[in-house]
């Protein structure tokens, strides 16, 4: 089963390039996160017709989830237990930034798009820390009821785990996404079970898989590693390949992040 994570960044305005990655590299399922728009206002007609069925979480103009898949898509659920509202008061809402489902022989996927974070000093920095602990507590939950449950934790992290994950950390000074205890949240789901799938296969300093439209990032080679598949035991037993699709992030109308690609073999 191939399997693809890829942040968007405007679905309706990039339909066209999810159908044409989707066929060219044969996915099977693709966890997409930054939709931006409510169900209602996708035409997701062409992916229908390209042979895959969907399922998307949105309340607005932000964030939002959604999984494609040709070999199923079963018990969809778009929370867990313990995931934080925003702001964390009376006013709070359970934004639209995580969406599971069964797919293929009984592997639970999550797109997840984990919450920016803006500043040290800002509230959507705590938030950010207690969603991802969210997640930790949801992984450990499964494998202490079974520990041969095949799970996948997919998506935008907003977390370099490693000073190689971006390409200048003096740059990053007093600023979100490599502080230490984002890294320590991300290293806390990896502790629990979960390993990164696809470093191995896309080792080393330089592959990243986010560039900002700014300042001419891409061009430049400044990126950052945030988005990753994270797998339990016994997906990990598995992997047999991955990889990261940098020319998706080339030509007009590119998102901002390059899609990684996972191949699970059995």
């Amino acid at each position: 089963m191939r399997i693809a994570t890829w942040n968007i960044n405007s679905l309706r305005a990039r339909t066209e390039r999810v159908v044409a990655f989707l066929q060219r590299h044969d996915i099977d399922v693709l966890a997409l996160q930054e939709l931006k728009a409510k169900p209602e206002q996708l035409d997701l007609t062409s992916i229908h017709e390209a042979g895959y069925e969907t399922a998307v979480h949105g309340l607005n103009q932000w964030n939002g989830v959604g999984l494609a898949s040709r070999v199923g898509l079963a018990d969809v659920r778009t929370t867990m237990d313990a995931v934080p509202t925003y702001p964390e008061d009376e006013t709070g809402v359970l934004e639209a930034r995580m969406i599971s489902a069964v797919v293929g022989d009984g592997l639970r996927l999550w797109s997840l798009y984990v919450p920016n974070g803006r500043e040290i000093d800002h509230p959507h920095y705590a938030y950010k820390l207690r969603w991802l602990d969210a997640v930790r507590a949801e992984g450990a939950r499964l494998l202490a009821a079974d520990p041969e449950s095949r799970t996948i934790f997919a998506g935008d992290f907003n977390v370099a785990p490693r000073d190689e994950d971006v390409w200048d950390m003096s740059v990053f000074e007093g600023r979100t996404h490599v502080t230490p205890p984002e890294r320590a949240a991300f290293e806390a789901i990896v502790d629990a079970g979960y390993a990164d799938l696809t470093r191995a296969y896309t080792p080393g300093p330089g592959t990243y898989t986010y560039w900002d439209y700014q300042a001419l990032r891409f061009p430049k080679k400044e990126g950052m590693r945030i988005d990753f598949l994270l797998g339990s035991p016994a997906v990990q037993r598995q992997v047999a390949d991955a990889r990261i699709d940098r020319e998706e992030r080339k030509g007009k109308g590119a998102s901002d992040h390059a899609p990684v690609i996972l191949d699970l073999e059995g």
